[in-house]
């Protein structure tokens, strides 16, 4: 669900479009690669080093094996270089996959509908996707409005007691 004007950010019950980024430690991780085995919690965010981006990655440090576990995995990216997230990861202890949509600037977060053209970076997209690669949660905030992980460990809890 979204509120701003001229976004189509994908849906629930879309098919997860699929990719595959560099992490904070330059390795390739590939969306599909978790498909029949865990669901993926997506997490957009505008920039590394940033208050309101700073505040939402630390709420899933300091709660991490509510999203990192047997059945969920949180991956967060933002167009960022590798580089940029690697000194993020290590300044804030973000032990969780921080990907770089760098280059092609910004094309995962314009195939998921969340990229803001303005601000040449993603709104606050978060999706939950299943392990049958379908969007089971959807929600976008613009760039200055932070989220309420809250929502995400329910979102989570539901799908996955299932």
């Amino acid at each position: 669900m979204t509120d701003i004007p001229g976004l189509t950010p994908l849906q629930i019950g879309a098919q997860a479009p699929d990719f595959t980024l560099r992490d904070q430690n330059n390795e390739l991780l590939t969306l599909s690669s978790f498909q029949g085995q865990k669901a993926v919690l997506m997490v957009f965010y505008p920039w590394a080093f940033t208050g309101i981006c700073t505040g939402e990655l630390g709420q899933i440090r300091d709660n991490i094996a509510r999203f990192v576990n047997d059945t969920v995995q949180v991956i967060t990216i933002s167009v960022d270089s590798p580089y940029a997230q690697k000194i993020f990861s290590q300044r804030d202890g973000l032990n969780f996959p921080l990907l770089a949509d760098f280059w092609p600037h910004g094309a995962v977060a314009q195939a998921y509908g969340v990229f803001n053209s303005r601000a040449g970076a993603a709104n606050r997209g978060t999706f939950l996707v299943g392990r049958d690669g379908v969007i089971r949660f959807s929600e976008v905030k613009e760039i200055g409005v932070g989220r309420d992980p809250k929502t995400w460990m329910d979102e989570i809890d539901a799908l996955t007691s299932d």
